[in-house]
């Protein structure tokens, strides 16, 4: 299909040369060209230049709406650019406040050191815009008063904004949310990580600019960024001031509800000013740490040499010229920085290091991200959008971690990526579902993320012996040392009361730590790693479990009491004064789980590691006894229809009319705020914000799970699962994005493959489409972001990586007709290729997988098809 775009109408070339013009307003011209598409199975289309159309009161361009409501290519121009289309994102328009804020955490640029939000060079912190630099483990804790208490905030700190120019004429300042703009469009691409913008701007007196802005944070090497800044005066002459500036005076300001409390982080220490070169360095109020950054500015120094200005927090380099009509200036800037901890000792201020050009970096940056496509990208065939968003997502976790930019460095993936300011950047138990793309693809990076955890062992553990317990307890949220962040009050605005927080109740994330160990052991058999880290990490896990078991004479099982599963919805039993839940599901088979691996590591590792580590972390061969006797004793409740209570108590609560709150408030993702508001109490009913017992499933096979079942001495009917899968579906508002890969996965496990693809797809697109109304403002959801990624080839590949040899049960969906993927198991690389009909693999080593129950038996670097 050409579609030939007019002013008052659209002509449209069918394949078979018919012609047909479109008339009407724009919006009914849209509507019959869609009926046109559908009607006549169009393929793909070119259009002869851009036009946009408004969406629910959003501009978009023709092409980028077509392609992504029918999943088909629709481009501007040549149909050969069709290529490009999964791997860029593009944005048309300025719409500021959350909106744009949400284009921001989505054309972040980052390397796994440092994320740089997706703004343009001119904008300021403003409720408009928010450019941000985030440097991975950067933390700062702030006191803030609240009503009558002080409150103590550990916050994710953005640093000093050395990304900063614009332009000056007439004494009007270019910064896009106080201007009249009237076109704007930014593209990232994905492939290389490089983000263009194109503005024009037209000033109070008419004149107008023509603004090309490029950005990259270097791949290639972690410590640098690179900015290249091009203004073009489109109806005028005169003189023109560029400014380059190092803003010291920041602030963290991206999410709203922060934004009473302290929300200043840093003092300015140092401040250098040479010519071309700046430096600024800054340090935290209390973590002590200090940011070091120094740039230099790159342009045509015929035009005129650069002045500088100085205060205690900021720095400028100013340039003065005669700008002419029509002419583009282009200045470029090469940015380094660094972090050092309070006992790290900071370099002096060096003008005389090179700064490579824009070009240069962004060369060497790009042939870095190909290195890591290479390594971890998926290909799908039949199913375009589905590969721009793999594409995206596996973008963003690199931007998040990476090998480049985690090595020997102290961080883990914060819950909301480099990319905004939610939970304060902490840490979360989102690593259970974030790990295994690492482990698979870059398992050393794995290992560094792992260490973030074993580094703060011993805060774990004096947490836990704080608390009245064994062993290590780690915190709900986990930040610079360690400690727990979560909130111990919240106040209430309303009634003016504080209300208890029981968030840190979610004492599972040590299973998911336990768990990230295994999966990271299982798949490297890394003996160094568990004599080092891996089997103290775990038996310091356990023997927690372990002690915060209690045993019932009555029933003749242990319970735990006092926690928290995933479903975050339930804090408390109805009206109770204490928090926390008995016989979590979810916790309790997770526990199960941990002491049978712990007596099978015990096996497997050699003895005298074993026997070491043990006497290291105090566990005694009667503790061992112990942890094998509460395997067949934990409780759980489980009802005649075979359904396992999401904890102790949970069939007595009340069931919710889901109809009349669908219809009076329609988005009912979040019920505990709906029903707070009605001065209700989720505690109350059986409603539940994302998966929690059946989380279950999405961590082991069903083969597991029964096995697990059966130590404990439970019989369910042999239909459990599907059982279990639609109780709680009905019973589960989704207001976590990470809820629908999980049901996602189990329904596919049941074999309802239309919903598994329904859900993934809601996942898959969740970022994108901002379906949570607004919280991709203040960052990307990491968690569901990796999950996506490795849903494709667990639930549709059919690869499982939990057991002895690497297995294949193929179920591509029906949308697809091909996956491809590279992973790395135990030291040997794969190329795996599945169809609807066959599998095909390469291994650098001879080795035997599994494919549908088979042994199937590589030899070394050549490729076997296995039909099925």
């Amino acid at each position: 299909m050409k579609i030939d775009v007019q002013a008052t109408n659209w002509t449209v070339t069918l394949a078979n040369d018919t012609t047909i013009t479109l008339d009407g307003d724009a919006a009914e011209r849209l509507t019959q060209l869609q009926e046109l598409i559908a009607t006549h199975e169009v393929a793909q289309g070119t259009i002869n230049a851009e036009e946009f159309v408004e969406v629910n009161g959003q501009l978009i361009e023709l092409a980028q709406y077509l392609t992504e409501t029918t999943n088909r290519p629709f481009v501007v121009g040549e149909i050969e650019t069709i290529a490009t289309i999964p791997w860029e994102v593009v944005y048309h328009g300025y719409t500021p406040g959350k909106d744009e804020y949400s284009v921001e955490s989505l054309l972040t640029v980052g390397n796994g050191f440092l994320g740089l939000r997706g703004t343009t060079p001119e904008m300021e912190i403003a409720e408009e815009n928010y450019p941000a630099l985030y440097l991975a483990s950067l933390y700062n804790t702030a006191a803030s008063q609240v009503a009558d208490r002080t409150i103590y905030n550990e916050d994710f700190v953005n640093a000093p904004n050395l990304q900063k120019m614009f332009v000056i004429v007439n004494g009007e300042r270019v910064d896009i949310a106080n201007n009249t703009i009237l076109s704007m469009k930014r593209r990232l691409d994905l492939k290389t990580g490089l983000f263009e913008s194109w503005t024009t701007v037209q000033l109070t007196d008419g004149k107008e600019l023509a603004i090309h802005t490029k950005k990259i944070a270097s791949m290639a090497n972690v410590h640098q960024f690179n900015l290249s800044y091009s203004v073009t005066p489109l109806n005028f002459s005169g003189e023109m001031t560029f400014v380059s500036e190092a803003d010291g005076d920041v602030y963290n300001y991206n999410v709203a509800r922060y934004r009473s409390l302290s929300r200043e982080h840093l003092d300015v220490t140092e401040i250098k000013v040479a010519k071309n070169n700046v430096a600024l360095t800054a340090k935290t109020k209390t973590s002590h740490i200090t940011v070091a950054q120094q740039a230099q500015l790159h342009y045509d120094e015929t035009l005129a040499e650069a002045k500088t200005e100085q205060t205690a927090t900021k720095a400028r380099q100013i340039v003065l010229f005669q700008a002419t009509e029509g002419q583009t200036y282009t200045f470029e800037k090469t940015v380094f920085v660094h972090q050092y901890r309070a006992n790290e000792a900071v370099p002096t201020i060096d003008f005389s290091m090179d700064f490579p050009t824009f070009e240069e970096s962004y060369q060497a940056s790009a042939a870095a991200w190909e290195t890591l496509w290479a390594t971890a990208g998926i290909q799908i065939d039949g199913d375009l959008m589905s590969q721009k968003m793999l594409n995206l997502h596996t973008f963003h976790l690199l931007a998040s971690a990476s090998p480049n930019g985690n090595k020997d460095l102290d961080a883990s993936v914060t819950a909301r990526g480099l990319h905004g300011e939610a939970y304060r950047g902490h840490i979360f138990w989102d690593e259970l579902f974030i790990l295994p793309f690492y482990i698979i693809h870059f398992p050393e990076t794995a290992k560094e993320l792992l260490l973030y955890r074993y580094r703060r062992l011993e805060m774990a553990k004096k947490d836990a012996a704080k608390a009245g317990y064994a062993g290590a307890m780690f915190p709900w949220q986990s930040g610079l040392d360690g400690t727990e962040q979560s909130q111990e009050l919240h106040l209430n605005p309303i009634s003016g009361e504080w209300k208890e927080d029981h968030s840190r109740l979610q004492r599972h994330v040590s299973l998911a730590i336990a768990y990230n160990v295994w999966q990271y052991w299982h798949n490297t058999k890394d003996t160094e790693f568990m004599e080092q880290y891996g089997l103290e990490l775990m038996l310091e896990i356990a023997q927690f479990w372990q002690s915060a078991a209690t045993f019932d004479e009555t029933t003749q099982r242990y319970f735990i009491d006092r926690v928290m599963g995933p479903d975050e919805f339930h804090e408390s039993y109805p009206n109770a004064e204490k928090g926390g839940l008995k016989n979590n599901a979810y916790t309790n088979m997770m526990v199960v789980w941990l002491f049978e691996e712990i007596e099978r590591l015990g096996q497997q590792l050699p003895t005298e590691i074993v026997q070491t580590i043990q006497a290291k972390t105090g566990v005694t061969a009667q503790q061992l006894e112990k942890m094998a006797a509460m395997k067949h004793h934990l409780g759980l409740e489980i009802n005649e229809d075979g359904i396992i209570a999401q904890f102790e108590g949970y069939f007595d609560l009340k069931d919710l009319d889901w109809a009349h709150y669908k219809e009076k408030y329609g988005n009912i993702y979040r019920m505990d705020r709906i029903l707070n508001a009605e001065g209700e109490s989720a505690d109350a009913y059986k409603v539940a914000k994302q998966a929690d017992s059946l989380m279950i499933f999405y961590n082991f096979s069903k083969e597991q799970v029964r096995l697990i079942l059966e130590d404990l001495n439970y019989e369910l009917p042999t239909d459990y699962v599907e059982r279990n899968l639609n109780y709680y579906l009905e019973r589960t508002s989704h207001g976590s994005t990470l809820s629908r890969v999980v049901h996602a996965q189990l329904a596919a496990m049941v074999d309802d493959q239309d919903l598994a693809w329904k859900l993934y797809q809601e996942a898959l697109y969740s970022d994108y489409r901002d379906i949570q109304g607004g919280t991709t403002a203040e960052g990307i959801h990491a968690g569901v972001m990796a999950a996506t990624l490795f849903i494709p080839l667990t639930t549709f590949a059919g690869l499982d990586i939990r057991k002895a040899t690497i297995s294949f049960t193929p179920n591509l969906p029906k949308a697809w007709n091909a996956i491809a993927f590279n992973l790395t198991i135990r030291g040997i690389h794969l190329h795996v290729e599945v169809t609807k009909t066959a599998l095909q693999v390469t291994a650098d080593q001879a080795t035997t997988i599994e494919v549908n129950g088979q042994a199937i038996d590589l030899s070394a670097n050549e490729q076997t098809t296995i039909n099925y």
